[in-house]
């Protein structure tokens, strides 16, 4: 499956990521690169606690990148 992750600079310096298709799905790393890692097993996780209790899976919202 495929998510869309938003990534931000957290006020203590470390990337905050989070999955808006998950609801709660958040994580973060010290670099780009750790908090996609991370993100990539919260996603995973959250995935299959949902097949655990046969929750449905949500799909990735649409998203779409503007420029200004």
């Amino acid at each position: 499956m495929r998510y869309t992750v938003i990534l931000e600079e957290g006020e203590d310096g470390y990337i905050v990521a989070h999955v808006p298709a998950l609801k709660g799905c958040h994580t973060q790393g010290k670099t780009r690169e750790e908090a996609l890692k991370n993100a990539k097993e919260a996603i995973e996780a959250y995935i299959a606690s949902l097949r655990k209790h046969n929750d449905p899976i949500p799909e990735d919202v649409n998203a779409v990148v503007i420029d200004a």
